[in-house]
């Protein structure tokens, strides 16, 4: 299931990796810059609300204590609460600074109250659950509305915390309160830089997987081409080194390759060649018998002799290699070939009809339907030919009414010299290269012969030419 997920191409695969990893990073970088931003958010509010502290201490210590209450009840506002009454704060409910904003709160404090004043702090993360005084609830973090009946209390979120100064008089300043978390929708400068970052990078990793893979595509092309075309244009060695030396690999290959096609291919022309020279002076010596059942089989035995010869000599050549392609009315060829049947007495039916010309290597296409027909006709007695244009390409379908191959051997007639055990006498002849010779010309085409046997009786051979 999860490699389904996965494209199926090297780029697509390189994208996704790529766009993966810069999302992720992205994403980071964003929470980094949030969470430092808050914190420095938090340290300035921090900083802001012991300087209010202490700018409340120094005008209390300035008051006399009937003036200071008065001043205490103004500043008890959510979410300071003030008060001159609270108890000393005791050794274990003091902290021990070891948290950075209690040591910085505390060092604020210090400097602007001056560092002989004692100062007591009790630090809490979380606020505990608020007291009552009359109509208001009050605990660590100040006074908090208790609402209607039924209502819960809303308490600010945020560290809370407890801070006694004592005044120059000696009485006790309780500040009870919460320290707010600064939070603020990040700026939009951040954001948009984010993006067009994300979007720089981007468009770059896509141009830079493009760029390096496109030799690929262009191997894997050339390599595609060349059961078409042994001498098709070697690839240009240039990029990177490593694509170099692919394309100088490949180059080198198909270097060879062609050479070795062609020695075989002269060998076999050579070899053509020398044997037809023995068999016609065997012909003329054929004629010279005067036991006609003997000489009739001799003749039979130098038809299949030379046939042999020469259709060994056309499969090792494709009946292609030198001809060139050009546009072909296959309509025309597949009716003058029909006529030709009909000449000598056999039956070849056409069904449909070929509107456009198709580019093809003339007398090897002909030589191409023509083996598939003569199959049909040597083992069903006649044969129909079904066209059917799809798309841009042409499927044609060669039927027959014979006996069929068994399912076993669909694959194994196309090899070279192989015949089904109901071919092997003289009176249906063959040489076993027909079809091999067929699917080396469609194949030299891009195209493709399938067989298949048919629900109905007889054998159907499909011949798919793209466009």
């Amino acid at each position: 299931m999860r490699l389904r997920l996965l494209p199926r191409s090297l780029y697509g695969r390189l994208v996704m990796v790529l766009l993966g990893g810069l999302l992720l990073a992205q994403a980071a970088t964003f929470l980094i810059n949030r969470t430092e931003r808050d914190q420095l958010l938090f340290r300035a509010g921090g900083m802001r609300l012991a300087q209010r502290i202490a700018d409340i201490v120094k005008l209390l210590d300035k008051l006399p204590d009937t003036e200071r209450r008065k001043v205490v009840a103004l500043f008890n506002t959510p979410p300071l609460r003030v008060s001159l009454d609270s108890p000393p704060l005791t050794p274990d409910e003091e902290g021990q600074d070891s948290d950075f904003r209690q040591t910085m709160f505390k060092s604020v404090l210090q400097r602007t109250l001056g560092e002989q004043t004692k100062i007591s702090i009790r630090w809490m993360e979380e606020t505990p659950p608020p007291r009552v005084f009359g109509g208001q609830s009050w605990g660590m973090g100040g006074r908090h509305d208790m609402g209607g009946p039924g209502m819960p209390p809303q308490s600010p979120a945020g560290p809370s915390f407890l801070v006694q100064i004592p005044l120059q008089d000696g009485v006790l300043v309780t500040f009870d309160t919460t320290l707010s978390p600064q939070t603020t929708p990040p700026p939009l400068r951040l954001a948009l830089t984010l993006l067009v970052l994300l979007g720089s990078v981007v468009l770059l990793a896509l141009l830079a997987v493009r760029w390096l893979v496109n030799p690929l595509s262009s191997l894997a092309q050339a390599a595609d081409q060349l059961g078409q075309n042994i001498d098709r244009p070697p690839l240009p060695e240039t990029g990177p080194t490593e694509v170099r030396r692919a394309a100088a690999a490949f180059n080198t290959m198909q270097r060879r390759l062609a050479h070795f096609i062609s020695e075989r291919t002269s060998l076999l022309t050579a070899m053509s060649h020398d044997l037809k020279t023995p068999i016609t002076r065997l012909r003329l010596r054929t004629e010279m018998l005067d036991d006609e059942s003997t000489q009739r089989k001799f003749v039979q035995d130098l038809d299949e002799m030379e046939a042999m010869v020469t259709q060994t000599l056309e499969f090792m050549r494709d009946g292609s290699a030198s001809e060139a392609m050009q546009p072909v009315n296959l309509m025309a060829l597949l009716e003058s070939m029909q006529a030709d049947y009909r000449d000598t007495g056999k039956i070849v039916e056409i069904i449909g009809e070929i509107r456009q010309p198709y580019f093809v290597r003339p007398l090897a296409m002909r030589r191409c339907l023509g083996n598939l027909v003569d199959n049909a006709l040597r083992y069903g007695q006649q044969a129909t030919i079904e066209i059917e244009e799809q798309g841009g390409g042409m499927l044609l379908r060669i039927r027959d009414t014979g006996p069929g191959i068994p399912e076993s051997e669909l694959e194994k007639v196309f090899e070279p010299f192989y015949r089904g055990e109901s071919s092997r006498s003289r009176e249906t002849g063959g040489t076993g290269l027909g079809l091999g010779i067929a699917r080396n010309i469609a194949r030299a085409h891009g195209g493709e012969i399938t067989l298949r046997n048919r629900p109905e009786g007889g054998l159907e051979a499909s011949l798919l030419l793209p466009g």
